[in-house]
This record gives structure tokens, C-alpha cells and sequence, in this order.
């Protein structure tokens, strides 16, 4: 297999990630996850690169781990090796990236798949995608962050029955539950999901980096933990120089110029 499981391209500034193993419908093997991985630290790195798009090439986005994989099969697999070497690292990688992630969900999103999706920071889907947990149907509890992710986006009622129960969602499903932000036709997908990746790039990129931030911890703080983390990351954004230039093109009345700095 070779890094062409993942294909990572520069469109401007976005950083475009596809998964791109489409006869097998995304499914994720250890090598895969590993160039997937090397494929988001570098566009974290880089720093023309201010926006992150991921999506799936064919007829899915990743049904998630595949059971043909050596890391997985056997009569004694350690899966909790697989999710400390591969699947975790992707997961916290792209939830702590200083850079918005879109996610486009252009096909079934099942099993960890579905967690890969839900790490984005904005999450599209086609009209025609599902979302499949899919874990207990073969004996194992939601995984790469799914039982973090579906309580704080959908609630733990919700939460716990969609984790039970081995019924997919539609995408129209997912977006009334509030697990994802948009449904878009499937032919349109692609095109909006580059077009807002395109606009967050050209957005002030530290203020994005500090929303995440901030939303990542609220849940675990209380109200004045929270009152001061928002007064740490605002006095540190009021001396940037993307604020200064946001208010001159205020007050200018034009298109702010942003860098990210």
C-alpha cells in the first residue's frame, strides 16, 4: 500500500485531505491512519496553510477500521493498541490543530469513520450520506472519541441509544439531531465544502484557533473557570495584529485583510 491511500494537496490555502481507497470504501488500515496522520501534522505545520478540508473519494467518506487488517484480525488483537498507535493520534490531532477543519461527508460514515467525522470543526454532508456507529453490531463500544463527541452533540439519552441500536442515520437525521452543520445535494458538496474552507482561510485564523480552544474546555469548566479563559484569549486577540486590521476595515468600510497574526 502506499501513501496514495491518502492524497494531500496545497488549493490555495487550504489543505486539502482525501481519503482515497474507494474500492474498499475508505476503510481505514493502519498504514492509512498513518499517512493520514502525517498528512494533517503537515498541514498544521505549514503555515500558508490556514484552512483544512477532508473529505472521501467514491461512493463513501470511511466505514471505518478495516477487519482485514493485520493490526485487527487474529484470534487475540489488541484494539487498544490500534487506537493508542493510530486512530488516537488522528483524533487529537485534529481536534487541538490551530486551523479550522472542515469535514465533507460525502458517503456513508460508519464506525470509526464516524468519529473521524465528527472531529471536525464544521461538519457538511451530502444529501445521500449516513452515519453508522456500528460498533455494537460486532461486539465493541463506540471508539476515536465517538463516546466524547456524540453526548456533547446530540445529548447522552440520544447518545447511548444510537450507540445500542445499530440503525443508521440519515444525513437529514444527523442534521435535526445536531450532529453536523449542513446537508447539501450531493453533486454541490464538494464545491460549498471548498468554497467555506476557502473563506475560512481567509478569516482571522488566531480568533478560529481561540474559538476552538475555548469550546474544548467549557464543557469541563465551570462558569468563572470559563469567564477567565475567555478574558486570557480576548486580551491576547485584542493585541493581535488580525484585530487592529478587522477594525480599520470596519471602520474603513472595506474587506479586512487578515494573516493570521
Amino acid at each position: 500500500m502506499s501513501a496514495e491511500v491518502i492524497r494531500y494537496e496545497i488549493d490555495g490555502r487550504v489543505g486539502l485531505i482525501t481519503l482515497n481507497r474507494p474500492e474498499k470504501h475508505n476503510a481505514a488500515t493502519s498504514e492509512m491512519l498513518r499517512y493520514l496522520l502525517n498528512a494533517i501534522t503537515e498541514a498544521a505545520a505549514d503555515d500558508d496553510v490556514r484552512a483544512v478540508l477532508i473529505t472521501g473519494a467514491g461512493p463513501a467518506f470511511c466505514v471505518g477500521q478495516d477487519l482485514s487488517d493485520p493490526a485487527v484480525s487474529g484470534d487475540d488483537p489488541d484494539l487498544g493498541a490500534l487506537l493508542e498507535e493510530r486512530w488516537n493520534p488522528v483524533i487529537r490531532e485534529l481536534r487541538t490543530i490551530r486551523k479550522p477543519v472542515v469535514v465533507a461527508v460525502n458517503g456513508t460514515a460508519a464506525g470509526a469513520g464516524m468519529s473521524l467525522a465528527l472531529a471536525g470543526d464544521i461538519v457538511l454532508a451530502a444529501r445521500s450520506a449516513k452515519f453508522h456507529p456500528a460498533f455494537s453490531a460486532v461486539g465493541l463500544i463506540p471508539d476515536s472519541g465517538a463516546t466524547w463527541a456524540l453526548p456533547r452533540l446530540i445529548g447522552p439519552a440520544r447518545a447511548r441509544a444510537l450507540s445500542m441500536v445499530t440503525d443508521s442515520l440519515t444525513a437529514e437525521e444527523a442534521l435535526e439531531l445536531g450532529m453536523i452543520w449542513r446537508v447539501i445535494a450531493d453533486d454541490a458538496l464538494l464545491g460549498e465544502a471548498g468554497d467555506l474552507a476557502v473563506s475560512l482561510a481567509a478569516g482571522p485564523t488566531l480568533a478560529y484557533a481561540a474559538i476552538k480552544q475555548a469550546i474544548e474546555a467549557a464543557e469541563a469548566n465551570t462558569l468563572s473557570e470559563q469567564l477567565d479563559l475567555e478574558r486570557d484569549l480576548q486580551r491576547e486577540l485584542g493585541r493581535s495584529r488580525d484585530y487592529k486590521e478587522g477594525v480599520a476595515a470596519f471602520m474603513e468600510k472595506r474587506e479586512p485583510r487578515f494573516e493570521g497574526r
